[in-house]
This record gives structure tokens, C-alpha cells and sequence, in this order.
């Protein structure tokens, strides 16, 4: 029976460095995303809004399309001290464990992997390095009596007025923006 305990130890943590690996792997993943919302306020004070709630968040304008009704606006996305933190004690805990598994088992080659502890902060140097990045956010706005085009005119007029806006950027930041503003998702 204990002949087994270390193989499938060893198995199960080779498995969880894996997985720390795809964790790794992801915090630096772009996540762009689009994102649909409406507002029941009017579409300009809802863009005096938006517009004040980006700055805030040290975005700023840098092409605005009238035609289309699209403002696009970008900002510095900084990396989180926290999560830079974290990645590396996660690899430090990860390493540690697969040192102590292979030093129970390979006495002599325990030492070799401990010095695979001093490659621990490269988890969190490269999540800083990749993941503050200057990141846009394209913003859409639309009437919703657009959406209510083929409705007669005479039930036009007990729809509810509202705007919709169509975002597209980092799925965190239209997220908070959405918590932010109290817009509802809309998904038609």
C-alpha cells in the first residue's frame, strides 16, 4: 500500500503544476469581449456619464465617429500588485511540493529541485510585464426606438425610452462600468 502513496502524489502534483502553469497562463490572456447594455436615462446624459465614468478610470478619447455614433476611448491598464503576489507564492507552493516528492524519492536530486524555487518570481515578472497594456474600450450607442421600428406608431409611444450601448473591451472593465452606471444587460 505505501508503494503507491508517492507515485500518486507525485502524479497528482505534477498535475496541479499544470494546472498552475494554465493559471499562470491566463492572467496575461486578453480578455476582450463585447457587451450589450440599456439605460433609461437619455442618450446624452448617459454619454456625459459614460464619459465622466472613463475618465475617472484614466481613459480618454481618442476618436469619436459620428456617422456611426461610436466614441473610442483608451487607457493604461495597470497590473495588480495583489495578483503579482499571488502568482508567485502559488509557483514558490507549487515547487516546493514537487522538490519535496522528488527529494523523498531521489535523495540526491532533492537539492536540484529546490534551486527551481529562485525561478519562482518569474510567475509574477511576467504577469506584471504582460499584463499592463494600454487597452481600448469602443463604445456604440443606439436609441432604442431603433429596436422598435416595426412597432405602429400608436404602441410606439408605450415602449419604454432608453438607450442601448454597445461596448466592446476588457470584459472586468465593462463590468464595473455596468455596477458602476446600474446599466442592465440587454440581449436583443
Amino acid at each position: 500500500m505505501e508503494s503507491l502513496v508517492l507515485p500518486s502524489t507525485f502524479f497528482l502534483t505534477v498535475l496541479s503544476l499544470i494546472g498552475l502553469f494554465f493559471f499562470i497562463r491566463a492572467s496575461i490572456k486578453d480578455r476582450t469581449t463585447l457587451m450589450r447594455f440599456t439605460s433609461k436615462q437619455d442618450e446624452a446624459t448617459l454619454m456625459n456619464a459614460l464619459k465622466s465614468y472613463f475618465q475617472s478610470r484614466a481613459y480618454r478619447v481618442i476618436s469619436i465617429d459620428a456617422n456611426k455614433n461610436q466614441v473610442t476611448f483608451q487607457g493604461f491598464v495597470r497590473p495588480s500588485w495583489f495578483l503579482a503576489i499571488f502568482l508567485t507564492l502559488l509557483a514558490i507552493i507549487g515547487i516546493l511540493c514537487l522538490s519535496l516528492i522528488v527529494s523523498i524519492e531521489f535523495p540526491s536530486l532533492g537539492k536540484i529541485f529546490l534551486l527551481l524555487l529562485l525561478l519562482s518570481p518569474l510567475s509574477g515578472i511576467l504577469y506584471w510585464r504582460n499584463s499592463g497594456k494600454l487597452e481600448q474600450v469602443l463604445l456604440k450607442m443606439e436609441n432604442n426606438n431603433n429596436i422598435y421600428s416595426n412597432i405602429p406608431n400608436n404602441q410606439l409611444s408605450e415602449q419604454p425610452s432608453s438607450s442601448i450601448i454597445t461596448l466592446i473591451g476588457h470584459r472586468d472593465e465593462l463590468l464595473e462600468l455596468q455596477k458602476t452606471l446600474q446599466l442592465h444587460s440587454f440581449d436583443g
